[in-house]
Order: C-alpha cells, then sequence, then structure tokens
C-alpha cells in the first residue's frame, strides 16, 4: 500500500503580509507540500508573470496593487492603456506592485483574497 503523495503548490509569498501568512498556513494544515516563492527577493520574469496569468485566468492589472506608493509614484491607474507586456515589465521590475499572495498548483492559480480562497486549488 503506497501514501498518496502530497499536493504540490507554489506561493507566491510575502511573510510581512497577514493574507499571505494566511493562506500560508491553510495550505501546512492540510498538508500540502509548499514551495516558498519570495517574489519581492527573487521577481517573477515577464515570462513567468505571463504563464501565472495564464492559470489565474486573468489580464495583467488585475493583479496590480494599484494602492501602494509605488503605483501612485508610477501614474498608474486602473484604466491604463498598456499594453500586456508593458504590464508585465513594470510588474516584474516593482514586484511590489503583484498581489499577494499567489498560490499554484498544477495548471490553476487563485489570488489568496480571502485566503481562503487557496483551499479551491486543493478539490
Amino acid at each position: 500500500m503506497s501514501a498518496t503523495p502530497a499536493v504540490k503548490a507554489t506561493l507566491f509569498h510575502n511573510p510581512r503580509c497577514s493574507k499571505s501568512r494566511g493562506a500560508l498556513a491553510l495550505l501546512q494544515e492540510r498538508g500540502v507540500d509548499v514551495q516558498i516563492r519570495d517574489y519581492l527577493g527573487q521577481p517573477p520574469s515577464p515570462q513567468e508573470l505571463l504563464a501565472l496569468l495564464g492559470a489565474l485566468n486573468l489580464p495583467a492589472q488585475a493583479i496590480v496593487r494599484f494602492g501602494e506608493d509605488t503605483a501612485k509614484q508610477l501614474g498608474l491607474a486602473k484604466d491604463d492603456l498598456r499594453s500586456q507586456q508593458e504590464w508585465l515589465a513594470l510588474l516584474s521590475s516593482h514586484p511590489i506592485l503583484i498581489e499577494r499572495p499567489i498560490a499554484q498548483v498544477g495548471e490553476r492559480a487563485v489570488v489568496g483574497r480571502p485566503p481562503e480562497n487557496v483551499l479551491g486549488l486543493l478539490g
């Protein structure tokens, strides 16, 4: 009799964020093998972001934290007419702008706001 392999997830995580810590705890409590991605210390490339957006089934603007000081300093707005490539470059260059947490299991991903959203990946 073989043990069931643990679900593996990647969590784009900011340890200073309570929602991110909450999502991590929920996954760990359920025995998920979580690979933590310190997206602030190791920003995702535009190509990685494009793949992540595909898993989220969202446009780049949907994961931008427009309330961040950096967004204001850059003059970013929700109705900006930037191309997907421009958004990807901005997010890669300024990872603080990426919404958090984002959990990915296989080809599916969710934004963990609220943290309980990550549980939908386990079904």
